[in-house]
């Protein structure tokens, strides 16, 4: 087996212009939506990243006829919501959770049985927070004794509209019931404890699909409805440029443009938190791109300060948080999170490892129940283990540019789950990064 390890040399710059791949929620949803929809649906910025390739797969199984991806660029020949087939074998989501969590809703609606399943990593994701508000709406899904996947969803069952309150603020579990509520009697209607990021909402109504949001923190569908094919332009994912605005706010000498970067109100937490930590970030020529807010994003190096992180952005920034936790070790004084205990059941237990990481680099690091404390220092070279979590890998080549001596990062080759061509991005603009490949 090929395991992939960054080397990634002290010192250096970010300068220049890039534009980041495309967002990765946004894609997973534009597949999705334009498989169901009625029409064809034309998609551009399209991020060909394995994640989002697993969700294509999946839906080309299940008899979807989907031209491209080509430069970001795929055509989607919708089938309606009750057009797909079975696929006849289990659909694998490699290690996208977002994948397994929003097709088991729309899974459930079907009059076919499936079977969900992935790698071993999203293999010990928690599933329960789908499959059980599912069954409330009538879903029979069957899953490991400890909740997790493979999941057997079975066919054929009717569903019923609920109103559900979210035990924790989350965007996928949102997203699952929204579409199983697209086949179910009645009316879905879902509560956040704290706003999470809305792409579902924005492309239901960009498919002409009734949504209704009541306050900041509700909204419903009602089953029965169309989804009507458009033309989509997805951003570039503020979560892969947030490598970037950290790496350029901590490394002397950086001035970096990163272009068409989305700026949806539910996704940039990272730009308040490191504006609160002292940041240089500009944003330039504001505008809508597919409904999205897009913007261009000049960031400039600046000296760090650590924070207590408020509890209000922990929702609006929780992919972020691996990137973040590279600024806080660079930052002068500690920095403080908590009530990111979604964090430990992510790709990894990503506040273990990354204070593992931030350990080994010299960095005083102390994990808690639901979050850590940064004292803010000198970053020394050495080995970190990324547990083949791909913001982690990236976050660490960051830290690099504040280093003493070379960084090794260890098992990186999912990085190309969400960030395909990250290390020849990342070293146009200046970071010293080689790519080195074990058997």
């Amino acid at each position: 087996m090929t395991e992939l390890t960054f080397v990634v040399e002290p010192g250096g710059a970010l300068r220049g212009r890039l534009r980041v791949p495309g967002d990765k929620s946004i894609s997973h949803r534009a597949i999705m939506f334009g498989a169901l929809a009625e029409g064809t649906t034309s998609v551009g910025g399209f991020l060909e990243g394995e994640d989002c390739l697993a969700t294509l797969r999946a839906f080309r199984a299940m008899g979807v006829s989907i031209d491209g991806p080509d430069q970001g660029r795929v055509t989607v020949h919708g089938v309606g919501l009750h057009g797909l087939r079975d696929p006849g074998e289990p659909l694998d989501m490699g290690n996208s959770g977002t994948s397994m969590r929003l097709m088991s809703g729309l899974l459930a609606g079907q009059a076919f049985d499936t079977v969900l399943t992935g790698d071993a990593s999203l293999r010990r994701r928690p599933m329960r927070r789908v499959t059980e508000p599912l069954t409330q709406m009538g879903a029979w899904i069957e899953a490991t004794a400890t909740g997790s996947a493979p999941l057997q969803i079975h066919g054929g069952r009717p569903l019923d509209g609920i109103d559900y309150p979210l035990p924790v603020a989350s965007a996928q579990v949102k997203s699952c019931l929204l579409l199983a509520g697209l086949y179910a009697r009645g009316v879905t209607r879902i509560t956040e404890p704290a706003p999470t990021r809305d792409h579902t909402e924005r492309l239901l109504e960009g498919f002409a699909y009734p949504l209704r949001r009541e306050g900041e923190r509700t909204v419903a569908v009602t089953g029965g409805g169309r989804l009507i094919a458009t033309e989509l332009d997805i951003p570039a994912d503020i979560s892969s440029a947030a490598f970037f605005l950290v790496g350029a706010s901590i490394a002397p000498g950086s001035d970096l443009l990163l272009e068409h970067v989305g700026i949806n109100p539910t996704r940039t937490g990272v730009l308040d938190i490191l504006r609160l930590m002292g940041a240089d970030i500009e944003v330039l020529n504001a505008r809508l791109a597919g409904g999205e807010p897009v913007a261009d994003l000049r960031v400039r190096a600046a000296p760090l300060r650590g924070i207590a992180i408020p509890k209000e952005l922990v929702p609006l920034a929780i992919d972020e948080f691996p990137a973040l936790f590279i600024a806080a070790a660079c930052a002068e004084g500690v920095t403080v999170l908590t009530g990111a205990e979604e964090l430990r059941v992510k790709e990894s237990d990503r506040i273990q490892v990354m204070a593992d990481g931030l350990i080994a680099l010299g960095i005083a690091a102390e994990p808690t129940e639901d979050g850590i404390v940064i004292q803010g220092g000198a970053l020394s070279g050495g080995t970190v283990e990324s547990r083949g979590d791909h913001r982690i890998a990236m976050s660490f080549a960051m830290a690099a540019l504040r280093a003493s001596a070379p960084i090794l990062i260890r098992d990186c080759l999912n990085v190309t789950t969400s960030f395909p061509g990250f290390a020849q991005l990342a070293g146009a603009a200046g970071l010293q990064l080689t790519e080195r490949e074990l058997t």
